[in-house]
């Protein structure tokens, strides 16, 4: 009998049911920078979850996706992990592969954005991936910003424990 996989809930209506694209570049996932934290944690999480980054096509034996042309009816939720000036074609690129939610990760939000993704149609989640990670199985769990910052959040159990 197969076992029933719960859900549990993140950021503004998202959940782990949901399907992630997180969106970096190739320095971002291949250093272990935010957009590998973001995508191994939502995998954690037990999210279906795919890297999206141009110029690397595999990490940790999954497929990474050049563009989110890619996903096209695949991921419900886009994660971008860039700065605002590498995000240029954002907005079109997730209308054009139906994505209805962008979650912003710190430092990744501007005004613009927000205004272009309301004229598209497109619902807008600012926080961290991060924050709803359950660090108390972590020893040094007060050593990271993301145990402080995301304190009073939703927490996910996780999974598989790996390198964090």
């Amino acid at each position: 009998m197969a076992r029933e996989k719960k859900i549990y809930p993140l950021a503004e209506g998202l959940t782990t049911a949901d399907t992630y694209a997180v969106l970096g570049d190739a320095y971002k996932f291949q250093k272990h920078k935010h957009a590998w934290k973001a995508w191994r944690t939502l995998k954690g999480f037990g999210c279906t979850a795919y890297p999206v980054a141009d110029g690397i096509q595999r990490i940790e034996g999954s497929k990474v996706y050049s563009n989110i042309a890619q996903l096209k009816d695949k991921a419900t939720v886009i994660v971008p992990c860039l700065l605002p000036e590498n995000l240029k074609s954002l907005v079109s690129e997730a209308t054009e592969a139906g994505v209805q939610k962008i979650w912003f990760q710190q430092q990744t939000w501007t005004e613009e954005l927000q205004q272009e993704c309301e004229r598209a149609g497109i619902e807008v989640i600012r926080g961290c991936v991060l924050k709803h990670k359950d660090y108390s199985r972590f020893s040094l769990c007060y050593l990271s910003p993301c145990y402080w910052h995301g304190l009073k959040d939703a927490k996910v159990p996780l999974k598989r424990y790996g390198r964090f």
